[in-house]
């Protein structure tokens, strides 16, 4: 029986793994489970998966939480330190779905069991990627893609030597403006962009892959993951999201992933891997799709593409920097303080202003160098998000 720890259990990606533990309950057993404020989600299934503890991320809904789960005999914790001890708890696989940079230290402690990392938390490549795979190194911990494009990158690779990669292509829907003339894009309203064609996603991942900040930190992550130029990373907008990703090979071979819009497909890989299971996702009928629509992406309309650029030739802090800027912008336009179009020209001005304070490029990257950045970051971001 493999002991199975998930952080962000109460999100998209988390509830689509729960739903994988709950169809074969017997080959697991639940050691952790974390979440944010949906206290009565998180008790009910550490209550469905007999979980050990389970961890709310706020301080403040520790008594919620322990009343939820009163008499049930599952230890409680809240706060950050909670989720990190948690982490600290032997397990065989762990989930890593916190969203955002509070999944970064969760993740570095999990590690230190030399245990597998199943990772969804993009923002913990994007910031501490070197930091990141030297702690695996380190303690002989394994860390798995579960973005479904880098679990198809990898998948790809499978066999293959990576010397031999001439380019990856990461895969984007487009999100739901891709066809919208630019000067609408300046009134795009929050219900609209928490409107995605093809993924069910949660709201802050939704928005992000509207504005394509998303695949702006699937691009940085896939240098940092799988240690490819970023000359050779591509992207291309393809609307249906049947194709996840596709690896370029030097003799003009191109590996394509296919397969439902369903996390589930990547989750399970990473669950199973080295081998394959059966996943209930849905099968692909290649004569009923007829045909696959591939778009060249525009940066005038998608600038996060642009910026993701830079910050994979900046490297050091640029992604530190790069991820704060983007959640405080995103913060910023749930609460309807800026338009759906200034997410962008905040992170523009952030990096450009730390990039001429700080000199991004040139620092010795450490864990409190980045979250010193991340802190200046999001400091940044909220004064110019004020002055917009």
């Amino acid at each position: 029986m493999r002991r199975i720890s998930i952080f962000g259990a109460t999100g998209s990606i988390g509830q689509s793994t729960i739903d994988l533990i709950k169809r074969d309950p017997s080959r697991y057993q639940t050691v952790a489970l974390t979440g944010g404020a949906n206290i009565k989600l998180l008790a009910q299934d550490a209550i469905d998966l007999g979980a050990e503890i389970a961890v709310t991320a706020y301080d403040e809904k520790h008594d919620e939480l322990r009343q939820a789960l009163a008499g049930t005999g599952i230890e409680v914790a809240a706060g950050q330190a909670a989720l990190i001890e948690a982490a600290a708890r032997p397990a065989d696989w762990i989930m890593s779905a916190i969203v955002g940079a509070a999944g970064l230290a969760p993740g570095f402690e999990a590690l230190k069991q030399g245990t597998t990392l199943a990772l969804a938390n993009k923002e913990s490549l994007v910031t501490a990627g070197p930091l990141l795979l030297a702690q695996a190194a380190k303690y002989g911990a394994r860390i798995l893609p579960v973005d479904s494009e880098h679990s198809a990158v990898f998948q790809a690779l499978v066999g293959e030597d990576i010397a031999e990669v001439e380019r990856v292509i990461i895969t984007a829907s487009g999100g739901p403006f891709r066809t919208w003339p630019m000067d609408r894009l300046k009134s795009v309203t929050l219900a609209e962009a928490c409107k995605h064609p093809s993924w069910d996603m949660g709201q802050r991942i939704t928005i992000d892959s509207a504005s394509m900040f998303n695949k702006a930190m699937e691009l940085i992550e896939t240098k940092e993951f799988f240690g490819v130029e970023s000359a050779k990373i591509e992207t291309i907008i393809h609307p249906g999201s049947y194709i996840h990703a596709l690896v370029g090979f030097r003799d003009g071979a191109l590996m394509a992933h296919l397969g439902a819009p369903d996390m589930r497909h990547a989750i399970g890989y990473a669950l199973h891997w080295p081998k394959r299971r059966d996943l209930p996702v849905d099968r692909l009928d290649l004569a009923k799709l007829g045909q696959l629509q591939f778009e060249a992406p525009d940066d005038r309309r998608f600038p996060a593409l642009r910026l993701a650029r830079e910050v994979m030739e900046t490297g050091g802090l640029a992604g530190a920097a790069f991820n704060a800027a983007k959640e405080a912008a995103l913060d910023m336009f749930i609460a309807g303080q800026i338009g759906f179009t200034q997410m962008a020209e905040v992170v523009e001005q952030v990096l450009a202003q730390m990039s001429a304070d700080l000199r991004l490029d040139n620092v010795q990257l450490s864990l409190d160098a980045v979250y010193a950045t991340d802190a200046s970051a999001r400091k940044h971001a909220f004064k110019i998000g004020k002055s917009i």
